[in-house]
């Protein structure tokens, strides 16, 4: 009997899709959130004139010549990130720039039609890092 418990609560887990780390940022949306363990933590939604509190990142992904991501990176940290694009349920991989420290913003931008961006994966590389 625990046994099969055990084999009913394995595929109940199995059944769950896994979310993908990062934070989706939908073609017209704009974030505000801050790095923790390489991941984004405490995003919120805000206006896109939103001010960048100090050790925090904006980030906006609008529709320009396919997309187009603005990314303001307010600490003293230089990162590296991972950028997907995803349109229509399916998710690929975008080339991304160094995020240049000391609110210096960074642009982005794919011939791709997308329906949002994800990023994550964020990792300290140099200040005077570039694409």
């Amino acid at each position: 009997m625990a046994v099969m418990k055990l084999v009913a609560a394995l595929l109940l887990l199995a059944a769950v899709p896994v979310q993908a780390a990062g934070l989706t940022v939908r073609t017209g949306e704009t974030w505000i959130f801050t790095v923790k363990k390489g991941e984004p933590a405490h995003a919120r939604r805000v206006a896109p004139s939103a001010r960048i509190p100090k050790g925090q990142i904006k980030v906006s992904v609008r529709p320009m010549l396919g997309t187009a991501m603005t990314v303001t990176n307010n600490s003293a940290i230089a990162y590296t990130y991972r950028a997907e694009l995803l349109s229509g349920g399916k998710a690929s991989v975008a080339r991304s720039c160094t995020l240049p420290p000391n609110a210096r913003p960074s642009f982005e931008q794919w011939q791709q039609n997308a329906d949002a961006v994800r990023i994550g994966g964020f990792k300290v590389a140099s200040a005077d890092g570039t694409c």
